[in-house]
């Protein structure tokens, strides 16, 4: 009986990890630019040590509910618990990053606060997600952790690039980043049929769409830095479309 406690315990722990790293890369936000570490011989700054706890709740939720069922141990706590610490690591604290960055980026006081669309939406595609038993083999809207991660990618791309551009075009650099929050808060809460990530066998014929994400992933990360991160949910949208276009081919009609 004290061994099956241990062992049912084990998921909520990596669950628990999952919310302690999204708390944690929530403080960090707010140490945007600052030099907060040094890690392996370099300077690291708040939003670098951001995108790798925000990494690392993915890992550990990725883990957590792999454990769950190694385990056999998946319950209605497990569940309800992942979803609040997913709010936090992957709708909260990027909303936060972002609001950090637009706070300079943008020159406004009011632009930033429009991040609080992505928790508000993400705590909505979680609900249904929770209520959804259909859900299981694909989602229906963009998965709350492939929010956070394109929100990484997106981050950096506008630290790197359109800081210049973004001061002589206030105006429509504004529209855009409100443009973008919205379309990618909405398509939480969609009913976009997209691919679980998850492999049921190594067969290519059913699996070629998540292959071609996770080479084209590795190519851009190494061609582009974290800013590759951003292109791989772009294609993960594309390639979505693609197989619910294949799937729909494929079925029999009435």
């Amino acid at each position: 009986m004290f061994l099956r406690k241990i062992i049912t315990a084990v998921p909520n722990t990596l669950t628990l990890c999952n919310l302690i790293s999204g708390c944690l890369a929530c403080i960090c936000a707010f140490s945007f630019d600052r030099t907060i570490g040094h890690v392996f011989g370099t300077d690291i700054n708040g939003r670098q040590l951001a995108w790798i706890l925000v990494g690392l709740a993915a890992v550990f939720d990725f883990f957590d509910g792999a454990a769950a069922r190694w385990l056999h141990a998946p319950s209605p706590l497990g569940k309800e618990l992942d979803s609040l610490a997913d709010l936090v690591s992957f709708g909260v604290a990027p909303s936060l990053l972002l609001y950090n960055i637009l706070q300079v980026w943008t020159g406004s006081w009011w632009i930033p606060f429009v991040a609080v669309f992505i928790p508000a939406m993400g705590a909505l595609r979680l609900a249904k997600f929770n209520l959804d038993d259909s859900q299981a083999t694909e989602f229906k809207g963009l998965p709350i952790p492939a929010n956070a991660i394109f929100w990484i990618g997106a981050t950096a791309w506008m630290q790197s690039h359109a800081t210049q551009w973004m001061h002589t075009h206030v105006y429509w650099g504004n529209l855009i980043v409100c443009a973008v929050v919205f379309l990618v808060a909405m398509l939480m809460v969609s009913d976009m049929r997209m691919f679980s990530f998850k492999l049921k066998n190594f067969r290519i014929g059913e699996n070629l769409f998540r292959y071609i994400l996770l080479i084209a992933a590795v190519i851009f990360v190494a061609a582009f830095g974290v800013e590759g991160f951003a292109y791989t949910i772009i294609l993960y949208f594309f390639l979505s479309i693609a197989n619910d276009a294949r799937r729909r081919l494929a079925s029999p009609r009435p």
